[in-house]
């Protein structure tokens, strides 16, 4: 059986562990209890053997006492903030009074319990306040749909009637949670959705009261109804949305000049179908997240209670008192256990999203709000550990078949080395950063860091890192397979023109696997990760999330394996491959070498520029300028590669040595979060999520020799008589192992802010906003 102590560990929210009840400093508090008490039974074992009469009879009178008084009070003191609530004090009585050990205890037990009701009240207002304006948000977005319908209806005109004006630009923004949604053609959102006409952008608006005057920018529009302002804020975080808002304020424009000729009073709006179906995926998103913080704080509650009864519990048992029913009334009574609005607020929800966003199917709502995590299976282990005996076993004979035929050695086989050579390096690196990756997801699962939630992932589609070491076992089998076979031909006479398509088709199944839209293959995964890389190209014109950035990071770790593709991508685009001319592409592509080490760290700043663009945090254009750094070195090795001379190898060792200081500091400092100088820890944080401090030092250690590798471009050092093309692989293979390393930290850093701020959900932006009326 389970102990409750790793149960109440495994079952808690991690952000939220602050706040829950310190469950294992009342163990410590009740072992010491413990031990104080067979002490002091031992020095009375004594005292009853000599005077068994007396004892007997301060016994009696002791039960006697105890029937009239019980050991402990409770005292429930009023606070005025309504915030913090009431404030519960226990007060010792008899014997208890006498032990600073029980004095502790129930210090630390009140202390929990007011912890608790304050933290409860705090997160069930915040809730409840993000659910009413939501409920808001579904008024105005039910009245303008019903009147779009209802404008198409009439059909748009220059002549319209006043009576015409106020239907379509009149909107309830009331607090009521009925007065809409009583209404006809209101219903079905979704039916509404595909009930509106498919025409231009013209055809396929309505017309709201503008005033004049107000603000109007690209984010947002302000509307006047029923005397009170409503902005329509629509974030621009995809090129489309931008382009869509450019030809939305065209059109409006357009209709405002038109609109005046008809009525001199005032503009026109232009509201579109698709800023409505934007406003509809926003509080929608708005509703799933309230839905899972609602649960939380549910769980919470639970929680928390049964922590309560299990500690006293223990100590009824150790003490052997009866303090559970009395210290139990109270708990039961306070405000996080006797609250039931979180409860019927759920139920609220759970029924408007089924009735507006799931055409009132119960169970359609319910994969939106509770989704179903993807069930493990005893298959993926047994693939895991097949395909790793096919890789070990292909993997060692083609490295003894290579050893055998001197492949490896310098000036044997230039034309096998490159050609065939860096497919195998570029399959290497990308897959040994993704087993990194699943090691990494399994420590933060470990750990209980919450990566799902940082990198904003749907539970039931996330890779679970078996299934990221099945993909990596089953592709790596593959790859060698192929050039295990291509190496064995070689070896029996075939020539390199009758096998060089073997590394292509390899490519070209690979990348068609990638894109392919059949639902096999984690093809959810498949199209998250080229929507990611969708993002990083046009880094400047979409909003930057987190996952965004950490994958560009990633791409800066994968310079040798990005251009290594780069060569064998115009290897056999070019059609080199059938004359076996590998130098074609060195000298007419040679200048792409610059644009492929200088791409990853490029998208990298501009999400950083993105990013201080829109938060407007000096912070982003520093670390901007770590990238540029870091750009200017890589540029500084590749004309170094080409001219081999002092006066490049001078500009090598400046800018490398600026950007290394650069980056080292950036990693410590921000990205870890280590280096504080008045931290508890010494040089690291205040909260650590590994026990061990001896493996941060070790870490950052580590970190700073495996960012020294550029030196091998100065130094020369070779293995012997190995070819450079191997131990360039080797140390492109080392600044992989090193951004693994730094991934764990990063995530680890960046779940402790969500934690110190108690983030354990979303907060989705809203389309309305109300304003106040300017002058």
């Amino acid at each position: 059986m389970v102990k409750f102590s790793k149960q109440f560990e495994g079952q808690l929210i991690p952000e939220w562990k602050d706040a829950f009840v310190d469950y294992w400093k009342l163990k410590k508090d009740i072992k010491r209890i413990h031990v104080l008490n067979n002490t002091s039974n031992n020095h009375q074992i004594s005292s009853v053997v000599k005077s068994p009469f007396s004892s007997l009879r301060k016994c009696f009178s002791f039960g006697l006492q105890q029937r009239k008084h019980e050991p402990i009070q409770i005292h429930r003191k009023l606070v005025s903030s309504t915030s913090k609530g009431d404030m519960y004090e226990t007060q010792l009585l008899d014997q208890f009074a006498d032990t600073d050990a029980t004095k502790e205890f129930f210090a630390c037990l009140d202390h929990n319990l007011n912890k608790v009701n304050k933290f409860y009240r705090t997160k069930e207002k915040e809730f409840l306040d993000r659910g009413e304006s939501l409920k808001k948000q579904m008024d105005i977005l039910v009245e303008l749909k019903s009147a779009f319908i209802e404008k198409k209806g009439k059909g748009s005109s220059c002549q319209y009637s006043k009576e015409e004006e106020s239907v379509s630009s009149t909107f309830s923004i009331s607090a009521e949670d009925d007065s809409v949604r009583s209404r006809g053609n209101t219903d079905d959102l979704e039916k509404i959705e595909e009930n509106l006409p498919q025409s231009n952008e013209g055809e396929k608006s309505m017309n709201l009261k503008w005033e004049d005057g107000k603000l109007r920018t690209l984010s947002g529009h302000i509307v006047s109804c029923q005397g009170k302002n409503v902005r329509i804020n629509i974030p621009l975080t995809t090129p489309s949305q931008t382009l869509s808002e450019i030809s939305y304020l065209v059109m409006e424009d357009l209709l405002n000049q038109s609109s005046r000729k008809c009525n001199q009073e005032g503009g026109m709006i232009h509201l579109n179908k698709t800023r409505l179906h934007h406003a509809e995926k926003m509080i929608k998103g708005g509703f799933i997240e309230l839905y899972k913080g609602l649960g939380y704080l549910n769980d919470y509650r639970n929680l928390n209670l049964l922590a309560f009864i299990k500690i006293l519990k223990k100590f009824d048992k150790v003490t052997e008192k009866q303090i559970l029913p009395i210290y139990l009334k109270v708990v039961e009574s306070s405000y996080f256990n006797n609250s039931d609005k979180v409860v019927k607020f759920m139920d609220e929800v759970e029924e408007l999203f089924v009735k507006f966003f799931a055409k009132d199917d119960h169970r359609k709502a319910m994969k939106y709000l509770r989704p179903s995590q993807r069930k493990e299976s005893h298959a993926v282990a047994f693939f895991i550990g097949l395909f790793t005996g096919c890789f070990l076993a292909l993997f060692g004979g083609y490295v003894l078949m290579a050893h055998v035929t001197g492949l490896y050695k310098r000036q044997q086989n230039s034309l096998y080395m490159e050609t065939v050579y860096p497919v195998l390096s570029v399959f290497s690196l990308m897959f040994l950063h993704f087993f990194l990756y699943g090691c990494n997801i399994f420590a933060w699962r470990k750990t209980r860091i919450n990566y799902s939630f940082i990198f904003e992932m749907a539970p039931n589609k996330e890779l679970k890192y078996k299934d990221v070491f099945l993909i990596c076992t089953m592709a790596m089998t593959c790859v060698v397979g192929v050039l295990f076979f291509h190496l064995a031909l070689l070896t029996k006479g075939y020539s390199y023109a009758q096998l060089q398509f073997l590394p292509g088709l390899l490519f070209l199944a690979f990348l068609l696997l990638l894109v392919c839209p059949c639902n096999i293959l984690y093809r959810s995964s498949r199209y998250r990760f080229l929507c990611v890389i969708r993002n990083i190209i046009w880094s400047p014109l979409y909003k930057v999330v987190m996952l965004d950035f950490f994958m560009a990071d990633q791409l800066c770790s994968q310079v040798p394996m990005l251009r290594n593709l780069e060569f064998v991508t115009c290897y056999y685009i070019t059609g080199s491959y059938k004359t076996q001319d590998y130098g074609y592409c060195m000298k007419h592509y040679r200048d792409f070498a610059y644009a492929v080490s200088f791409l990853p760290y490029y998208w990298r700043a501009m999400q950083c520029a993105r990013r201080w663009f829109d938060e407007g945090e000096t912070s982003h254009l520093v670390n901007l300028g770590k990238y540029v750094s870091a750009m200017l070195a890589a540029g500084a090795k590749v004309a170094y590669e080409k001219d081999r001379n002092v006066g490049w190898l001078c500009v090598v060792v400046i800018m490398s040595t600026a950007a290394t200081v650069y980056q080292v500091y950036w990693d410590f400092v921000k990205d870890w979060g280590l280096l504080q100088m008045n931290s508890k820890n010494p040089w690291l944080r205040n909260e650590l999520m590994l026990r061990r401090k001896a493996v941060y030092y070790f870490s950052m250690v580590l970190n700073i020799t495996l960012r020294l590798a550029w030196l091998q471009t100065v130094l020369h050092s070779s293995f012997e008589n190995v070819d450079y093309r191997v131990t360039s692989l080797f140390l492109a293979a080392l600044e992989v192992v090193r951004r693994g390393l730094w991934n764990f930290y990063r995530l680890e850093n960046e779940h402790l802010n969500n934690a110190g701020k108690f983030r354990a959900v979303k907060t989705v932006p809203l389309p309305f906003h109300e304003v106040e009326d300017e002058d």
